[in-house]
């Protein structure tokens, strides 16, 4: 909810322009409390389209089918990850780092459009509808536009953001192994999807941060936070994000995306919004995006929305590949899905192919639809990303995986990796 006073909106080539009267606006968070946005800069950026566009985009894509209250969206998690920098900041202020109010708005405006290119589903756009440019790539794009639109008052966030300011801890608050975007969404799934595994104290962990030659340390004190941290995310990878049947659920989704975007190259007439229709008939690349300014704005108005009132539409569709993958997301009747170590053998899988084929009526090329197999694989700690450094009271630093002295973290620096297979829950193996 935002509590607001009055707003004028002015119309200029399709865009809304919003300018308010310099009042307080505070937003109502179920996670927070109340979030006072700090500028009308940001607030003005919070109204924009662009950014609207992220209420209508689940963090979480379709997790909601195991946890039912994951129904939180970009738009929530982005504002929390804003509120999350605005702490930071005013803590490492009070400890006598010199931020100024210039970089303070710069890392404020670069996290909280830091997830402003998601597209609906969260990744799964990414590798079904869009080949070869990533959520961050139109990030990117959308704070150049944005920039543009308000005289070039996001430069030095956008510098913060692709890590081309000198003060090199500013992009590390963006994106690190310990940033405010993990540390938000991380506390906010918890709280949605009620996997108390997850929880976090956020506001400690903050008050513990230092710098050191320009790099985000952890007071030695914070230690136990930040092993807490790593655990929590190592579970809510295995328990949440990565749940055997939400990746089942996504790669459904996945199949029905690349199964309409094959009939749609074929000629084959498919209903979809005029949003998604772009995406569906035409092969787009990063160059179309910076270029194309039609396929940004398609672009900013596909969400969530667009996907799954076209996939209810097709259930009735004569192609019975796309009608059943369809069906089966539509009413939650998800794939069986069996999960691993090691990889599972290639007579299982030709097993599951066949009958398949058998039951179905389908041929060999269309009966990788509804019968994969692939592996995912997950980081608890991973140094190789950048380490989490612990500042100890005589100066000295150490890697995270060597200070813990209650946790064995190189243990956890390990990727686990797990194989699984799906397939129609009507299909049995011999």
């Amino acid at each position: 909810m935002i509590f607001k006073t009055s707003q004028n909106l002015i119309k200029f080539n399709d865009k809304l322009s919003l300018t308010a009267a310099n009042k307080r606006k505070i937003f109502n968070d179920p996670v927070y409390g109340f979030i006072t946005i700090p500028n009308e800069l940001l607030f003005d950026i919070i109204e924009h389209p662009y950014f609207q566009r992220l209420r209508r985009i689940r963090q979480l894509g379709l997790t909601h089918l195991v946890y039912p209250g994951a129904l939180h969206t970009r738009y929530h998690h982005s504002v929390g990850a804003m509120y999350l920098m605005n702490l930071a900041i005013k803590t490492l202020r009070d400890k006598g780092q010199e931020i100024t109010q210039e970089e303070a708005n710069g890392a404020l405006i670069a996290i909280l459009l830091h997830d402003i290119g998601h597209g609906p589903y969260s990744h799964t756009l990414e590798h079904s509808i869009v080949d070869g440019i990533l959520h961050e790539d139109i990030s990117a794009i959308y704070m150049d536009k944005l920039n543009d639109l308000y005289g070039n008052q996001l430069e030095l966030g956008i510098k913060i953001f692709r890590n081309e300011y000198h003060k090199t801890f500013l992009h590390k608050l963006v994106s690190s192994q310990l940033d405010m975007d993990r540390l938000d969404y991380l506390k906010r799934d918890s709280f949605f999807t009620g996997v108390s595994e997850g929880i976090i104290n956020a506001d400690r962990i903050i008050k513990m941060l230092q710098i050191v030659d320009d790099d985000i340390v952890v007071e030695a004190k914070g230690i136990y936070s930040i092993e807490k941290f790593i655990i929590a995310r190592r579970l809510m990878y295995w328990q949440v994000y990565l749940h055997k049947t939400v990746v089942a659920a996504e790669y459904m989704l996945m199949k029905v995306l690349k199964r309409a975007k094959e009939l749609a190259g074929h000629g084959v007439e498919l209903f979809a919004t005029t949003a998604f229709k772009t995406f569906l008939n035409q092969q787009l690349t990063k160059k179309d995006f910076i270029e194309n300014e039609e396929i940004l704005r398609q672009f900013s108005k596909l969400d969530d929305f667009d996907i799954f009132t076209s996939i209810k539409e097709w259930t009735n569709h004569s192609d019975k590949i796309l009608s059943y993958l369809s069906q089966c997301i539509v009413n939650r009747r998800l794939f069986r899905i069996e999960i691993q170590s090691e990889p599972f053998s290639d007579e299982k899988f030709n097993d599951f192919k066949l009958k398949t084929m058998r039951e179905f009526g389908i041929s060999e090329n269309e009966v990788d639809y509804l019968v994969f197999k692939d592996l995912t694989s997950n980081y608890a700690y991973n140094p190789e990303g950048g380490n989490i450094n612990i500042l100890f009271k005589d100066g000295t630093i150490a890697d995270m995986s060597k200070a813990a002295d209650q946790l064995n973290i190189s243990v956890l620096s390990q990727p686990v990796t797990k194989h699984f297979l799906c397939y129609p829950k009507v299909i049995n193996y011999r």
